[in-house]
């Protein structure tokens, strides 16, 4: 019984530290998702900045140099290829996260029948032990009933 206890012990020991590092891992890759995110949003406000200075040099009775313009569509073509690459990146690192939720979620339902197998162990090893300790009364009562009649 010892034995087993120790191995269920054991069991729960590393079962418990890789929900640490599930938790730690998760956390992580929430964090570079929400980076990413930030990114994206910089990308963005950039967007939009380029459009608003653009509005400004194109506005009513204003004209614009071919060569400023051609500048401005270059600008706006690497803006939304930089947002797309971006948005494409938030999205692998969506799908890591997902994957280490579910790692997460794995460990902790194992560690959850760990923790209930070691609970119905000890209560068999109680019950075991009540049942000697039982026993041994019984015994030491009859012995001394029979000391007693004689």
């Amino acid at each position: 019984m010892k034995k087993f206890r120790f191995k269920l012990e054991t069991l729960l020991k590393v079962t418990r530290m890789n929900k640490e590092k599930a938790q730690v891992a998760l956390a992580t890759a929430t964090k570079e998702v929400e980076e990413a995110r930030a990114v994206l949003q910089v990308y963005l406000q950039e967007m939009a900045q380029g459009h608003r200075d653009y509005d400004e040099l194109t506005g009513e009775g204003k004209t614009i140099s071919l060569g400023r313009l051609m500048t401005f569509n270059s600008f706006f073509n690497w803006k939304r290829e930089q947002i797309e690459a971006q948005q494409h990146t938030i999205m692998e690192k969506q799908a890591v996260r997902q994957q280490k939720m579910h790692e997460l979620i794995a460990v902790m339902n194992k560690l959850k029948s760990i923790e209930q197998l070691r609970e119905k162990r000890l209560q068999q090893y109680m019950s075991e032990a009540l049942q000697e300790e039982q026993k041994q009364l019984d015994e030491i009562g009859g012995q001394l009933f029979f000391r007693n009649r004689s």
